[in-house]
């Protein structure tokens, strides 16, 4: 085995999984935050009397720290960042599958700047399956 193949940086490996798996971190994170802000939620309201909230409350609210201080924070802004990066992921997909499905190559070629510029929130499959558009229609970069 070459070595070269052995020895990939650690960020690239990192950077290709985000890439590959981008809809279920995104999903994740957003998942997360919206964890937080209900954790932060159940301990600021009324609801911090029933069942669940007042269980996580005696574990996250602590004599030398209180947790949910952090909740209140963190929560929303995760929510923020998971809600723009499940949106734009989806939103990208939903264009590059429109865009992918003409027979036309001269509408593939107008749409190709657009085509381009949408791969960069997508996988790298999505990336294979425009490649292998442009060897259909037998286009050269």
């Amino acid at each position: 085995m070459p070595e070269d193949e052995e020895k990939i940086p650690l960020g690239r490996r990192f950077r290709h999984a985000l890439r590959t798996y981008r809809a279920s971190v995104s999903i994740f994170v957003f998942a997360v935050g919206v964890l937080l802000t209900i954790l932060a939620v159940g301990y600021f309201t009324p609801l911090s009397s029933s069942y669940p909230f007042n269980a996580i409350n005696t574990v996250t609210d602590q004599p030398s720290a209180n947790y949910n201080l952090v909740f209140v924070i963190v929560g929303p802004i995760v929510s923020i960042v998971g809600a723009y990066l499940v949106g734009s992921y989806f939103t990208a997909r939903r264009k590059f599958e429109h865009l992918m499905v003409t027979k036309s190559k001269a509408e593939f070629l107008r749409n190709i700047p657009e085509l381009e510029d949408l791969l960069w929130d997508l996988t790298p499959a999505d990336e294979a399956r425009y490649e292998s558009k442009r060897a259909e229609f037998r286009l050269r970069h």
